[in-house]
């Protein structure tokens, strides 16, 4: 045990299995995880160097204690004496280096706003303003706020607030983070670093779409009000025109013309067996698009932490100015009456009850490695409680006035058509915002305005959850192996973001939106979920509730109450297994536009979610084959921490085991 710097007292003044503190450095009994080094008034540096403290980012010093170890940094048999101190830094060899390495270059956010405007970025995007609202008004309306609500009590909020706990306490990307929790789950690093590169593949290519269409929009007659275009056909029926028009069974907007037919051009694919060529137009709107992101994220938080005060707060201005436009459009309280009207009935049909819990997670979005990431640059102190309660609430509130946005216009479409608002609301996901969404733009007045910061809205909600993907990724592998690439930071996002680029070449063909649609439903859906719940169960059962709760005392200074604890180690992993098993034993029945997806796709699709999971049992193995001793030892090892957690107290941090 360690005395203070300035203290003469024995440190066996503390009662057996309570903590003390004294003269500002916490103290633990000898049977606490606590290592330090006794030796008087000296401190012992684990490197062997001269006893000066190295400058962390964040502002403490950092020494590290002197444990025993063996080649997998786990402690053995007798603790280290001061004249020992040197012997054992060598013994731990590159292990150690490495964490020394990780405190001194370890970037802090320059302010407490910028980490929340990027976890707000990350966590509103596009999903918000088209799924929320299609979600709601078609399980029950206002009814389906109740389901809603309760999976965000107990099974999204309880998830979000443990990752940004996991990652502010022990200051590691996805991988690297399971050395100091639980290192047989480690495969869990690296099936979330192969998830995000999926996402990216084909989020990046939406985002293409909108940047096309805002490009489209400088002009004084948008292109997708008119049916005279050489992209049109003989079905093509603008009944915004001053003449008589019918709207017939074969009729087609000519917003949907211009979505189909010149943007996307799947006219010219017959489906996933035959994608055609590569849309030029397309290709270089997502390289603009990685070109931005890369010079957003190439030099770390400090940069994209000040780029997400545009993308961030951009958003909710122009929400702002759609809702009091879509307010005041004629037959706009038929929408909302669509929209919030309860459908109590609903209520109890389980399917409702599994949409909510996937909308509520899929929006918060834990699983990606993002939340570990970015808690990772706090600082050791930084209520991540309170954040994760604010980004939380902020996320909901702004799913539920995107509904508003959406069903005035839709109301507004319904009257036009002389329609019902059931018959306008049918077109879902992408097709709601590029299709019914632009042609309500396109026919108010001052359209050219409402269109180009429409697209802008999209384009900056989808750039700062790129920028969180690309950082999980990114902080992952940089912790990871930070010999070879923590100095050339710069040069590992140039080779992610051509290797993003590279991946999204099948979404960018004339049957790219097929692709996009596979995608959207198979790779990320019940892998996440699956990692998720891993990951709950790793955290909560074999790290242990317990120590958990602890780590969270040390950084804010309480022990969460019964509830999280009840949430994290029960109701959270039944909230994600009752979602996973829903959607595996109902696989969805993919069709978009007039293209059925045949069998094989549905196989394909489990493939593509399989090859990220699949790194899980795969690193399993692999731990239990390469380490020594019995089968029983192996298992030990391999579920006990490896690796020591550097925590500040004062001005020393300390080596949590």
């Amino acid at each position: 045990e360690t005395e203070p710097l300035t203290s003469k007292k024995d440190v066996s003044d503390c009662n057996e299995g309570e903590d003390c503190k004294e003269n500002g450095l916490l103290v633990r009994n000898p049977k606490s995880a606590l290592r330090l080094v006794e030796d008087g008034n000296k401190v012992h540096p684990s490197q062997g160097d001269k006893g000066e403290a190295a400058q962390i980012s964040n502002g403490y010093s950092g020494v590290q204690s002197s444990v025993p170890c063996n080649g997998m940094g786990e402690v053995e048999g007798a603790q280290c004496t001061a004249p020992a101190a040197a012997s054992t830094s060598t013994a731990c060899g590159a292990e150690g280096q490495q964490q020394l390495m990780e405190l001194e270059d370890r970037e802090t956010w320059s302010k407490k706003i910028d980490f929340l405007l990027s976890v707000i970025g990350y966590a509103v995007d596009l999903g918000n303003v088209w799924r929320f609202p299609y979600i709601c008004y078609q399980n029950g309306g206002g009814a389906f706020l109740i389901p809603y609500t309760i999976m965000a009590i107990f099974g999204g909020i309880p998830l979000f607030y443990m990752e940004l706990a996991l990652g502010q306490y022990h200051r590691n990307g996805c991988i690297s983070i399971w050395r100091k929790i639980c290192p047989i789950f480690k495969g869990i690093g690296f099936a979330i670093c192969i998830i995000d590169l999926y996402v990216a593949s084909y989020y990046n290519t939406i985002m293409a779409w909108a940047f096309y269409y805002l490009v489209s929009s400088f002009t004084a007659e948008l292109p997708w009000t008119t049916c005279t275009n050489a992209w049109n056909t003989g079905n093509c029926t603008n009944y915004f025109s001053k003449d008589n028009v019918t709207w017939s069974l074969h009729s087609i907007s000519p917003a949907e013309e211009f979505y189909t037919r010149q943007v996307l051009q799947v006219h010219r694919s017959n489906g996933l067996d035959d994608l055609g060529g590569i849309s030029w137009q397309l290709t270089l709107c997502l390289l603009l698009i990685f070109t931005i992101v890369y010079f957003s994220i190439w030099k770390g938080v400090k940069t994209s932490g000040k780029v997400v005060w545009v993308t961030a707060t951009f958003p909710y201005v122009i929400l702002f100015i759609l809702l009091v436009r879509g307010a005041t459009l004629p037959g706009a309280w038929r929408g909302v009456l669509y929209y919030l009207k309860p459908d109590w009935q609903k209520l109890l049909a389980t399917e409702v009850w599994v949409d909510a819990a996937a909308q509520i997670f899929f929006s918060l979005g834990p699983g990606f490695g993002v939340l570990l990431a970015y808690a990772s640059y706090n600082k050791f102190h930084n209520n991540c409680y309170q954040d994760a309660l604010v980004t939380s609430t902020v996320n909901s509130v702004t799913s539920f006035v995107s509904g508003f946005v959406i069903f005035t216009v839709l109301g507004y479409m319904a009257e036009m058509r002389n329609e019902d608002v059931s018959e306008v609301a049918k077109d879902t996901g992408p097709s709601l915002l590029f299709i019914t969404y632009a042609e309500a733009i396109a026919n108010m007045p001052a359209s050219t305005f409402f269109a180009i910061i429409f697209f802008l809205m999209l384009l900056t909600l989808g750039l700062d959850s790129t920028f969180a993907g690309l950082e999980g990724v990114i902080t992952g592998v940089l912790d990871e192996f930070p010999h070879v690439w923590s100095k050339r930071r710069e040069l590992f996002v140039l080779i992610l973001i051509i290797i993003c680029f590279l991946g999204s070449l099948a979404t960018l063909t004339f049957g790219g939106a097929f692709v996009v649609k596979l995608f959207e439903e198979y790779a990320t859906g019940p892998a996440v979920l699956t990692v998720v719940f891993l990951e709950a169960v790793a955290v909560s059962w074999f790290y242990g509730i317990t120590q958990f709760c602890n780590d969270v005392k040390e950084m804010l200074g309480f022990t969460p109450g019964w509830y999280w604890r009840v949430c994290w180690v029960a109701i959270s992993p039944i909230f994600l297994l009752f979602v996973t098993c829903s959607f595996l034993s109902n696989p969805p029945e993919l069709r978009l536009f007039d293209y059925d997806y045949p069998y094989w796709t549905t196989v394909v699709g489990y493939c593509i979610g399989t090859s990220s999971v699949i790194c899980i049992p795969i690193y399993m193995v692999y731990r239990l084959v390469s380490t020594p001793g019995s089968l029983k030892e192996r298992i030990l090892k391999s579920i006990s921490p490896e690796t020591a957690t550097e925590i500040p107290f004062g001005d020393i941090r300390m080596d949590v085991v």
